[in-house]
């Protein structure tokens, strides 16, 4: 009680909501392509690959917009940086409900929706910087409930597109981006203190360290991992199992939930039994999950399946960020910055390569198992840098678990 007294009166509650709003209704709007994937390929006849592509888009839009997105607001605040993503988020959804006719214009709207997956590079800065290091995980962790963003596209939107068609749902997904454009220029307000700049030259400075690339491969593995099959899930059911596009939709919104909810439990699971032990464990999990995926089964066991894996995934991207502050306890924002962009490329690729493979081979059981063996990958990469780590920084441990950055996507 005392521990949430405290918190309450050490940051800016106002600041704190304004970026979880944010996050939120960004995220929603993020993955939309995917939630409304099999009415718009209904209507378009599109391939495997073409679905793929399409869901795709968004994520790697996201993951490229990310770094000067999140420069822009070290130089010129959160809040006016977040004010004007917010308001290019209307733009693919006017596109989206009166100009989407074609593969040519959805994949133009899907580029476009980049910029709220983006957010995050805004919102958790915004937060974050209200807060001492003893209250970073829980604001950090408030703010980044907002990924549950993606649960609520699953869930209305294909409801949505049932009743009024698929391009009037993006002209009502304005509506949350118009009100959250309102609450977050009402409510946020920039940290007041001195700010760590972040240069392109800090990146390119970090890219040479061996263990930075490591890193990038975990999140690309478990981020990439959650944002890409929250994107494709929807496609999958409907493709596979032929279940109705509603139905599809709830499977995955419930998928979804699993992840989102899970993350906070691989942070603290990574505190109490070493992040190293935990990730190492999440990564062989995920990728005897996805090998058994590879076998098709059937609905009720694949469906118990992408629960598990979506809830190992999640516990993997809690885990990643309770490491990543030990490793480069001096390089926190370039860090979380370039492992973020990774877990976007991950995201992006594994929808395509769903989709592609799909057609190559006419089933979706190469692209999972494709998937394991990069999860093992991982995990193999993780188990040769053990003992070096062991014996050099991660004795350090608990000592910076106040600095996770745990939901910074």
């Amino acid at each position: 009680m005392g521990h949430a007294k405290d918190f309450l009166h050490s940051g800016n509650p106002k600041s704190l909501f304004s970026a979880f709003l944010y996050f939120d209704a960004s995220f929603m709007v993020w993955v939309i392509l995917g939630a409304l994937g099999n009415f718009v390929a209904s209507d378009l006849g599109l391939s495997g690959t073409e679905k793929g592509l399409m869901t795709a888009l968004p994520v790697l839009s996201g993951a490229i917009l990310r770094l000067p997105m999140g420069i822009a607001a070290d130089h010129f605040g959160s809040r006016p940086v977040g004010m004007i993503g917010l308001a290019l988020t209307v733009v693919p959804l006017a596109a989206g409900w009166m100009l989407a006719d074609s593969l040519a214009t959805i994949y133009l709207v899907g580029i476009m929706l980049g910029v709220a997956g983006a957010s995050f590079a805004v919102a958790l800065p915004l937060a974050s910087r209200w807060y001492p290091p003893e209250h970073q995980g829980l604001a950090l962790g408030i703010a980044g409930a907002g990924n549950s963003g993606t649960v609520f596209a699953s869930l209305f939107a294909p409801r949505l597109a049932e009743a009024l068609g698929w391009q009037a749902v993006f002209g009502v997904a304005m509506i949350p981006i118009v009100i959250t454009l309102g609450i977050f220029t009402l409510m946020a307000r920039d940290y007041s203190g001195p700010v760590a700049r972040i240069r392109v030259t800090d990146y390119v400075r970090i890219l040479k360290e061996g263990d930075s690339l490591r890193f990038c491969l975990f999140y690309s593995v478990t981020f990439g991992g959650f944002v890409g099959l929250a994107s494709y899930l929807a496609i999958f059911f409907r493709d596979q199992y032929g279940i109705s596009k509603v139905s599809a939709g709830d499977l995955t919104a419930l998928c979804v939930f699993a992840g989102s909810f899970a993350r906070p439990v691989g942070g603290l699971l990574a505190d109490r039994f070493g992040g190293i032990r935990v990730l190492l464990a999440l990564l062989g999990g995920i990728g005897a999950a996805a090998l058994a995926l590879s076998t098709m089964p059937v609905l009720g066991a694949a469906f118990g399946l992408f629960f598990v894996t979506m809830a190992l995934l999640g516990m993997g991207n809690g885990a990643v960020f309770q490491l990543v502050p030990q490793r480069f306890s001096n390089q926190i924002g370039v860090i979380t910055g370039l492992v973020g962009f990774a877990g976007g490329v991950g995201g992006f690729a594994l929808p395509f390569l769903l989709g592609l493979l799909r057609d190559a081979t006419g089933t979706y059981a190469t692209g999972f198992a494709v998937f394991a063996l990069v999860a093992v990958v991982a995990a193999t990469q993780l188990w040769l840098a053990l003992n070096g780590w062991q014996r050099s920084w991660a004795p350090r441990g608990s000592a910076a678990r106040s600095g996770r950055v745990a939901a910074e996507s």
